[in-house]
């Protein structure tokens, strides 16, 4: 994982997201996903569709962020969702993220319900062979979906169609810092824009919405253009070593809890990173996905 640069500080103006008790027990960290939805780049490299979060959110306002968000308890679902279902199993994932089946497939549904409703990107089709060309047809049921009015499983079986958890590939972990007031614990996943689907960004909780390159996002942050959070800066420097998206869904990857701690020196609210991820299983190569029959025999990705 590429080391911060030092000082790493955050913007003053969320000092306000900080908890009101520091000495008091930390907030217990939420279960969310965010996708690093990405495409190539026609000039070399990958680009990362990029979110600015509006100055109103009560977390992380005016970051620029990855789609995603938190599980709610329609994504906890399972059996709804697990029917309508293609690729990796919840096992599967469960074993990436050291968690539980169940957690696992909140997780992937909060996912691709997530990056639906902020980006319009739809991690679907019609079976296991096949991903939705046009999800504008669908676009009808992203504020439902937003709004809690209906549920990422309904949603697909009312349209005849399956999650294809084999479009996502298992990124990181991270944790909010105990200083804060509302913490999540994030799982990320990897992405790749479907052909002949567009990406909007027709989300409330964005003010500004595109794809960008890594590197200049990067070069934006240190011109003080752009605000990141640490897991942004990190994903978006590990992104700008790619290639292409097949060499970074091929990337092997350390999948383990990060945990920040927020120092504060004055006014000045520094981050610092600890070493390896808590709690590492080792090194898994993502993207290596298998059909439902391999996964039956094998119980791993070949």
């Amino acid at each position: 994982m590429p080391a911060l640069p030092e000082p790493f500080d955050l913007p003053p103006e969320l000092a306000g997201s900080l908890s009101a008790d520091p000495d008091g027990p930390p907030a217990t960290p939420r279960d969310s996903a965010s996708v690093v939805l990405v495409r190539d780049d026609p000039s070399g490299g990958v680009e990362a569709f990029l979110l600015r979060r509006a100055a109103t959110m009560a977390f992380a306002p005016g970051m620029t962020v990855f789609p995603g968000g938190s599980v709610d308890g329609r994504d906890l679902d399972g059996d709804t969702v697990r029917a309508h279902w293609a690729g990796p199993a919840p096992e599967w994932w469960a074993e990436r993220f050291g968690c539980a089946p169940d957690l696992a497939a909140a997780l992937v549904s909060a996912a691709v319900r997530e990056t639906f409703e902020e980006t319009g990107v739809l991690l679907a089709g019609a079976s296991d062979h096949d991903v939705v060309a046009d999800a504008g047809r669908y676009s009808s049921a992203r504020p439902l979906l937003e709004r809690g009015d209906l549920a990422l499983g309904e949603f697909l079986a009312a349209n005849r169609l399956v999650l294809r958890s084999d479009l996502l590939s298992p990124w990181a972990n991270w944790v909010t810092p105990e200083l804060e007031a509302r913490r999540y614990d994030t799982r990320f996943f990897l992405a790749e824009l479907p052909p002949g689907q567009r990406a909007d960004g027709r989300t409330s909780e964005a003010v500004q919405a595109g794809w960008l390159a890594p590197a200049t996002a990067l070069r934006e942050w240190r011109q003080g253009s752009r605000a990141l959070l640490p897991p942004t800066w990190v994903t978006l420097s590990e992104l700008a070593e790619q290639d292409s998206v097949v060499s970074a869904r091929q990337a092997p990857r350390a999948i383990g809890r990060t945990v920040p701690r927020i120092v504060r020196e004055g006014d000045r609210l520094r981050v610092v990173v600890p070493g390896p991820p808590e709690g590492a299983p080792g090194v898994h190569e993502v993207g290596r996905a298998v059909t439902p029959q391999q996964e039956r025999t094998d119980g791993e990705p070949s």
